[in-house]
């Protein structure tokens, strides 16, 4: 499943140097984690009502271009790769006028327990979410 959260650029957001600061990129990025798992039905809120947290470990990310205060951007989000108790987002910033990608970034995410602080298989119901269909056969190590 793959999800796009529209965003317009605040002036509290570009740093002295008039674009957008790299810290900021983080945040949307996470906006758009956070806006993937409630379009799955789930919240972080519901998650924890069960005893279950995600921790991101793990960003790579790649800045490509300038955003500035008024900017429209689209923050995609979208699966790449799972494991058994951790799985691999890939984000994208586009701006909406141009199209161009600003940013990219791989985020692994592990699913734990709230209670034994440790990792934990991911629940099928988000599991769903994450895996490709069945008729997307792409080599996740190829790309």
């Amino acid at each position: 499943m793959e999800t796009a959260l529209e965003i317009t650029v605040r002036s509290t957001e570009v740093d002295y140097l008039g674009h957008v600061n790299n810290a900021k990129y983080l945040e949307y990025m996470e906006w758009g984690r956070e806006d993937w798992l409630k379009q799955t039905g789930y919240s972080f809120d519901s998650l924890a009502d069960q005893g279950i947290g995600t921790a991101t470990v793990n960003i790579n990310i790649d800045y490509l271009g300038e955003c500035y205060k008024g900017d429209i951007l689209s923050i995609k989000t979208k699966p790449h790769k799972t494991g058994n108790s951790s799985f691999v987002f890939l984000q994208e910033i586009f701006k909406k006028d141009t199209l161009k990608k600003a940013a990219s970034a791989h985020v692994t995410i592990v699913v734990f327990s709230l209670k034994t602080r440790k990792s934990i298989p991911i629940p099928s119901y988000l599991l769903k979410y994450l895996v490709p269909p069945a008729d997307d056969h792409r080599d996740c190590a190829q790309e």
